[in-house]
């Protein structure tokens, strides 16, 4: 009786313990449900440009105006993954996690940490209101004395590589995982950052900035 307790005890843990809480689309493909836009420029003219559209079920970022879109939702501990690609000129664009209080910088950019997405530089740590402390910190984000989360000061915490991007028009692939504080960040399979951020939770934003950006797939994992 033990022994088969013992054995259907093991058949429900391992059953338990496989399973894992649901992928969830953030993007639907169609519209912008769950999402919000905030475009300084458009506070001028709403009927103005919106830099984000839908185009053959893709969000895209027309990068001007600037600005972000923005989930309605709160996060925390979550495991994101973007496809992403610049279809023609690269240029800047990012990932936002952990966004809170609107436009504390330049009057634009969300209190978050952004996880950059620019060419060239895919996996960079930007610093915007939130910090974060990484590995090799000095090395990777210049004189200590010049850190900062605002105008003028050093935000930005170089990654690991930058030899994990495909050539323009090719898809990349952005994971961040987001356990705590802690965010873990692998451009294409390779691990391209990690550090521990000042907030743990918050909302997600994606860029308008710099250059066109098309995103096929932006799906999330809670735990």
């Amino acid at each position: 009786m033990i022994k088969r307790f013992a054995f259907l005890f093991s058949i429900l843990s391992s059953t338990v313990f496989a399973q894992k809480p649901p992928v969830v689309n953030l993007f639907n493909g169609k519209d912008f449900t769950g999402w919000h836009i905030d475009v300084p420029k458009l506070d001028e003219n709403p009927k103005g440009k919106n830099p984000f559209i839908i185009r053959e079920g893709k969000l895209v970022s027309l990068a001007e105006p600037q600005g972000h879109i923005i989930t309605d939702k709160i996060y925390e501990n979550f495991e994101l993954e973007v496809q992403y690609r610049f279809a023609g000129k690269p240029g800047n664009c990012g990932v936002l996690v952990f966004c809170s209080t609107p436009r504390i910088l330049y009057k634009m950019f969300p209190k978050s940490i952004e996880c950059q997405l620019m060419h060239t530089n895919a996996g960079d740590f930007w610093c915007i209101g939130e910090d974060v402390v990484t590995p090799n910190m000095e090395a990777r984000r210049g004189k200590k004395e010049d850190w900062g989360v605002t105008e003028g000061k050093e935000r930005r915490v170089k990654n690991l590589t930058d030899n994990s991007e495909k050539p323009v028009g090719e898809w990349n692939m952005m994971k961040v995982r987001c356990d705590g504080n802690k965010i873990t960040v692998w451009v294409n399979g390779d691990l391209v950052n990690e550090g521990l951020a000042t907030a743990s939770k918050g909302q997600i934003a994606l860029q308008a900035e710099g250059s066109e950006v098309e995103f096929r797939k932006v799906e999330l994992r809670e735990y």
